[in-house]
């Protein structure tokens, strides 16, 4: 079964070229070269070329401020709330040759209280994630292109992303390094592409939903109930890519289940369309289903998907709006997880400095196996009836450098029946900020 599996995913391969378009920046395929993306000093023709340096990507807004850590003028940490902000170009430690890029960030952060949602370590400045990444992305303006991705990562976010669908350590599954600290290899994968058709092959992010892992590309420092409980993190398999037109954009292909390695855990499909309404509105719809998990304690199948409709209301105020369902039972008919959750995100940007924004979550559960902390378990004591939760979050994203992010939040969770790691209908309110360097 397995070796047919791979033999299928091999077939595909060979059959289509791959491209990738998800929700995170880090899975994006860039069509063209970015050697001079940095500014318009000319369009790059096939292959990298050098960007003139006389080429200044701030242009006349700041003159003397460019390179400082606190961008332009005084260096005031409030300076980015003028219109001439300028963040300057991002600094890398590897930087790009001809396709090759390699790079990560670090991410450190602080929360008073526990979620269960990645933040479960409270009251303790902590490293989210030291992340490496190599990749070549592929180009298919000239024509054939092929490449490949490599992540990994260490800290307290790793073993929420690691292949933990099959509960047999496989894959990065038992890399860790006591209760919180770990490892991961949350993607490895290769692509190829040719024209507007393309494919990937290996270990990847899902493209279900709207936040997502990698830090940088999430607004805000904590997660919704939505995303950690009810969509997938990771795939293994084949996703074809097709764009259709400017303004219309089709996925599909064939996973492993949920959340695994290069092990056999299901067969699902993953798919999905992204249509560009207008210049202002675009909307996505992702879906997965069939098997989940097969050697799993839950044995689970079933169907989900993601609706995110993406507004920009003015030129500086963005809304979004995702509504989840997910729907699985086991080999015997029984609920497992039943949920539908409505997210709604609205980022006023001032500047590129500096952001403001805001996350209202309402997220109704029912089957969800919770350990005291929150966390998805196997204990029947745990079990979740029905229950609504609903979140507030108010956030600042903060930019003194093209090369770091600033994400103070404040929180709050209440609901009325159970929350997790609270007392029945009680309220939670936590503040929590973390800092991103980039490199």
């Amino acid at each position: 079964m397995k070796l047919s599996k791979i033999a299928m995913l091999a077939a595909i391969a060979c059959a289509s070229y791959t491209s990738s378009m998800n929700a995170s920046a880090n899975d994006s395929i860039e069509l063209v070269s970015h050697c001079a993306a940095a500014c318009d000093c000319g369009e790059p023709v096939c292959g990298c070329e050098a960007v003139d340096s006389y080429c200044d990507p701030c242009g006349d807004a700041c003159d003397s401020g460019c390179d400082s850590l606190f961008g332009c003028g005084s260096g005031s940490l409030l300076s980015g709330l003028g219109s001439d902000c300028c963040l300057g170009e991002q600094w890398s430690l590897f930087g790009e040759h001809c396709g090759w890029t390699a790079g990560g960030w670090i991410q450190m952060g602080y929360h008073n209280n526990a979620l269960p949602l990645f933040n479960s370590r409270p009251d303790e400045f902590q490293l989210h994630q030291a992340w490496l990444y190599a990749e070549k992305a592929i180009d298919t303006s000239c024509g054939f292109d092929i490449g490949g991705r490599i992540d990994y990562v260490y800290g307290t976010d790793s073993q929420d992303t690691q292949a933990f669908g099959i509960d047999n350590d496989h894959w990065d599954n038992g890399w860790d390094n006591g209760n919180d600290y770990g490892h991961a290899l949350p993607q490895l994968y290769m692509e190829a592409g040719y024209g507007d058709l393309s494919v990937k092959v290996g270990h990847f992010y899902t493209i279900i939903g709207w936040e997502v892992v990698t830090a940088p590309d999430n607004f805000f420092y904590s997660h919704a109930y939505t995303m950690y409980n009810s969509e997938p993190f990771t795939h293994t398999g084949a996703l074809a890519t097709y764009n259709v037109s400017d303004n219309v954009t089709a996925y599909g292909g064939y996973v492993f289940g949920w959340d695994s390695g290069f092990e056999d855990n299901g067969d699902a499909f993953l798919g999905g369309l992204s249509v560009g309404l207008s210049d202002d509105l675009t909307l996505t719809y992702a879906t997965v289903g069939g098997r989940f998990a097969d050697n799993s304690a839950a044995n689970e199948r079933g169907y989900m998907h993601s609706i995110v409709a993406d507004l920009a209301l003015t030129d500086n105020l963005q809304y979004i709006f995702q509504s989840d369902v997910l729907d699985t039972e086991n080999n015997a008919g029984a609920l497992v997880r039943e949920t539908f959750g409505i997210n709604q995100y609205l980022i006023y940007t001032v500047s590129d400095c500096v952001a403001f924004g805001g996350r209202f979550e309402w997220y109704n559960q029912e089957g969800v196996f919770l350990n005291d902390n929150g966390t998805p378990g196997n204990d029947a004591d745990d079990f979740a009836q029905e229950s609504d939760i609903y979140a507030l979050t108010l956030g600042m994203n903060y930019r003194p450098h093209a090369n770091v992010i600033v994400r103070p939040e404040i929180r709050w969770d209440w609901d009325d029946d159970l929350l997790a790691g609270l007392d029945e209908g009680d309220d939670q309110t936590t503040f929590g900020f973390d800092t991103i360097f980039m490199f």
